[in-house]
């Protein structure tokens, strides 16, 4: 079996859930059953790939596009236009299969990230996926706290949401008082818009981007780790 029948496995299951099921109960059951499912198709590239010594590529495929899939399913809109949620999921799988290398996986195993989010179970799937590849995470839940963790240890990357109380611009808050302090690590706002306002904003204050998609999290992630050191 080749690198893209992990594609194609993936295809087929949400295609067949998606032709015989209502596209919304297709979203629950992404994200209900996710682990599951991840674990299937780890199993069958197991099976399928370690006589050709690629096993462990394989399984992280798996395990993140089930997470990267689930994070789509799961975001609040997902609800109100299912069927475009079903195909932005099946992006999603096609993206962990196009991106993730063994370089890649080295290099994450190497990475750690700030997550910086008033509510962090919001990003439980987002995190499983990037956890999938070996990528490490410090969570933050204040500004505050945020900037003392920077001052304790050095970190590849930071994501940071936008709005936490009592700061509706807490992300900016953040990533101004780390320039301020000479603190150059990549930033990354993850957020309820991607509008080319708040795009352009984002990075007037230094940030590489904004996004309130996984799918380009996840790629804005990896080609932030592929920087090289800072």
């Amino acid at each position: 079996m080749s690198v893209d029948s992990i594609a194609k496995v993936l295809e087929a299951i949400t295609h067949l859930l998606g032709v015989t099921l209502w596209p919304a109960i297709f979203v629950f059951i992404l994200v209900r059953f996710r682990t599951g499912i991840a674990n299937f198709i780890s199993t069958l590239g197991e099976f399928s790939f370690k006589a050709a010594g690629v096993e462990a590529t394989a399984k992280v495929k798996a395990e993140a596009a089930a997470s990267l899939a689930a994070a789509t399913a799961s975001r609040p809109e997902a609800a109100a236009s299912p069927e475009k949620t079903l195909q932005e999921a099946r992006n999603a799988a096609q993206i962990v299969v196009d991106a993730i290398t063994p370089n890649v996986i080295r290099r994450a195993e190497r990475s750690t990230v700030l997550w910086v989010d008033d509510r962090p179970d919001n990003n439980l799937h987002e995190r499983s996926a990037l956890e999938a590849i070996g990528i490490s995470f410090v969570l933050s839940t204040s500004t505050e706290d945020a900037l003392d963790q920077t001052r304790r240890q050095s970190f590849d990357l930071i994501i940071s949401d936008m709005g936490r109380p009592p700061d509706p611009r807490a992300g900016y808050t953040l990533l101004d008082k780390l320039r301020a302090t000479g603190n150059r690590t990549p930033f990354i706002i993850y957020a309820g818009s991607r509008s080319p306002e708040h795009q352009e904003e984002a990075k007037r204050h230094g940030a590489l981007g904004c996004t309130n998609r996984p799918n380009e999290l996840f790629e804005m992630v990896l080609s932030a780790l592929g920087r090289g050191p800072r």
